[in-house]
């Protein structure tokens, strides 16, 4: 594995595009890399390593606050294994709420779906839950 990468190779190697790279260099998520003489970015092993984790992270489900904060204490030294634990137990809270939430949705679509008769008239349980504040599943 080369120790120097162009942008494009850098990309291809954690599966995202460049222009994921850039916006995450905008964003402070990356550091900005060494250039070229000719103005061309040049990516370490580092650079790879740290968008794999913002990757991985994003395929948890962390946000960018979150990520740019576990960044950070990792980049301080003041990494602690209780603190990142705690802010993962509290995004686990926040995914199951997202779980639970997409589950009374899921309920809620299908209880409506199941009233109606899909015919041809314009009477249609459908369109009338939505117009019904609470969803029509009460």
């Amino acid at each position: 594995m080369t120790a120097k990468m162009g942008i494009g190779e850098l990309a291809r190697r954690t599966a995202c595009t460049v222009e994921t790279v850039r916006y995450y260099e905008h964003t402070g998520l990356m550091p900005n890399p060494q250039r070229t003489a000719g103005g061309h970015r040049v990516y370490g092993l580092d650079h790879l390593k740290r968008l794999g984790f913002i990757r991985r992270a994003r395929e948890l489900g962390f946000g960018m606050d979150q990520i740019q904060s576990l960044l950070s204490m990792m980049d301080s030294g003041g990494l602690s294994c209780g603190e990142v634990a705690r802010k993962t137990e509290q995004h686990l809270k926040d995914v199951r709420h997202r779980i639970a939430v997409l589950k009374k949705m899921e309920w809620t679509l299908s209880a409506t779906l199941s009233q109606c008769h899909q015919g041809e008239t314009a009477d249609c349980p459908i369109i009338d839950a939505l117009f019904t504040p609470d969803g029509g599943d009460d």
